[in-house]
């Protein structure tokens, strides 16, 4: 009897001192979760950028490049999927200004898909770190020569530190474009 006894305090003292106590999970769960978490590589961002994008849409919609212009960084660069390009904010102010004036009658943005992203850790190092909104939409151009075009248009644009668009890509098929500013 005594040697059952004798086993059942030593079994009881086993489990007691390899558990840690209530207290000490307590502590290490704490300590885990005050831990600074790595940043992700990629995670969703701001959606006030999605903001500057739709309302970027509505003004090249209505023909008031100048408030599009407001969002855009003096040192901002506008890139087509082609290769095209255009640098500094005064060239895309030209450029935009005489195509919805003299070229594009109007155009409209629907079925759009907004996406806010922030990059912490670009994946190739040409990439930009840092705030991006991703759009995707249905333009629909009627044109000068009277003529129509619709395709779905992917925009991609970087802000700057202070919030303003340095860099534009636009993925597009330029056929329907030609053909329809075709005289």
């Amino acid at each position: 009897m005594k040697k059952t006894i004798a086993m059942a305090i030593a079994i009881s003292l086993f489990f007691a001192c390899s558990n840690p106590k209530t207290e000490d999970k307590a502590a290490t769960t704490d300590s885990a979760v005050a831990a600074p978490a790595k940043p992700l590589p990629t995670e969703i961002g701001d959606e006030k950028y999605v903001d500057i994008g739709k309302a970027g849409n509505a003004s090249l919609s209505s023909g008031n490049i100048d408030a599009w212009m407001n969002s855009f960084a003096d040192n901002a660069v506008y890139v087509w999927n082609n290769g095209d390009s255009l640098a500094g904010k005064a060239a895309i102010t030209a450029y935009w200004k005489k195509r919805r004036g003299d070229v594009i009658d109007s155009i409209s943005f629907s079925k759009d898909i907004w996406l806010s992203v922030k990059v912490n850790q670009p994946q190739q190092p040409e990439h930009l770190a840092g705030n991006w909104v991703l759009g995707w939409y249905l333009t629909q151009a009627k044109y000068k020569t009277g003529k129509r075009m619709a395709q779905w248009i992917h925009t991609a644009m970087h802000f700057d530190a202070n919030d303003k668009v340095d860099h534009v890509v636009q993925f597009l098929d330029r056929a329907p474009i030609n053909a329809a500013t075709k005289k």
